[in-house]
């Protein structure tokens, strides 16, 4: 275990993707703190989309942002709030017909965290143990194809702009006949980071050794610190790519900046708008292709510092047109609820 921690370490050092938010996001306080200045709010962000809390940087509710989205887009999700028991859950399965397996997800969440893939009501009362605030259950959407889809468009501008495209490949290993799963985890950097994990999750199947060329799928959730490989999808920006995602992005209400997080059959899929929109994240977005593996952190930066420059310009622009930017008492109060929350998961 010392030997899997000390390489986990070095792979950290050398790659910029595993660091901290706190210490890779550091230069990108001190430009959001200029553009604070500039803005003479410090939360000039919250008026980026006028209609999502905090416009999407903390504190919004995931399920009221699906809401607002067409209902052909988006899978059948339902909000249950504490207490929450199976019964609960159960019934309100059974009101939309929705079986096994499902999504569970916290109402209010960042990066993935306690969304699980849950396969049966045993999965449910385990999640349950450890879980008591607003919750999403959301249908599992079995399509091959993960991606991220950055979009943005200025209030007084027709059209808008994609400026990234994550493609998302989950965390699997391949077997070569020999080695048992542990030791393939251990092969693979990826996966070696998340070794205490699976080894929770694959305890039955640790010792045991995949057959040469089997693929298993270790994690179902396509998130980067879940292990998910984050790939530049960007050459898949096209003008029919474009005109699908403005076409989806200008039916919702008052939605300026942010990214969409879908599943589909594949990039022609993409490309026609044919999706399944599992969230939208709106000004916490990140334009997360930069975290493909050997991106240069130096062009990570300027991704990002643009991204904000964006997010400035929009949030201004909605802020002359009368949208109030959150007041710094309120905004920080959000935040700690919202860091709360997710410490604590009440």
């Amino acid at each position: 275990m010392f030997s899997i921690k000390l390489r986990n370490f070095f792979t950290k050092l050398t790659a910029w993707e595993y660091w901290p938010m706190s210490i890779f996001y550091i230069p990108v306080y001190g430009y959001w703190f200029y553009l604070g200045l500039k803005a003479r709010s410090i939360f000039f962000f919250t008026a980026a989309n006028p209609n999502i809390k905090n416009g999407g940087m903390v504190a919004a509710s995931k399920k009221s942002i699906l809401d607002s989205i067409p209902a052909q887009y988006i899978p059948k999700t339902i909000l249950i709030k504490p207490p929450i028991t199976c019964h609960k859950i159960e019934f309100e399965m059974n009101k939309l017909n929705l079986n096994y397996p499902v999504i569970f997800k916290p109402d209010l969440g960042e990066r993935g965290w306690k969304v699980e893939k849950i396969l049966d009501l045993k999965g449910a009362k385990s999640y349950l143990a450890e879980f008591d605030c607003d919750l999403q259950i959301q249908e599992y959407v079995d399509f091959p194809f993960e991606a991220g889809v950055f979009y943005y468009r200025f209030p007084e501008e027709p059209k808008g702009i994609v400026s990234s495209i994550v493609v998302k490949e989950l965390l699997y290993v391949v077997g070569d006949g020999k080695s048992t799963l542990e030791q393939l985890i251990i092969k693979k950097p990826r996966a070696r980071m998340q070794y205490s994990e699976l080894k929770k999750k694959w305890q039955d199947r640790f010792n045991s050794i995949p057959n040469f060329n089997e693929r298993v799928e270790l994690q179902p959730i396509g998130n980067h610190n879940r292990g998910t490989a984050f790939l530049n999808g960007n050459h898949l920006i096209n003008d029919q790519l474009i005109a699908s995602f403005d076409a989806i992005s200008q039916q919702i209400e008052g939605f300026y900046y942010g990214r969409f997080d879908v599943r589909c059959k594949n990039e022609a899929a993409l490309e026609r708008g044919d999706v399944k929109i599992m969230e939208l994240n709106g000004a916490a977005s990140e334009p997360a292709h930069i975290y493909q593996e050997g991106f240069s952190i130096f062009k990570a930066y300027r991704v990002l510092f643009h991204h904000w420059n964006v997010l400035f310009k929009i949030s201004v622009a909605n802020h002359k047109k009368g949208v109030e930017y959150t007041s710094f008492e309120q905004g920080y109060k959000d935040l700690v609820t919202s860091g709360r929350v997710m410490e604590q998961g009440i």
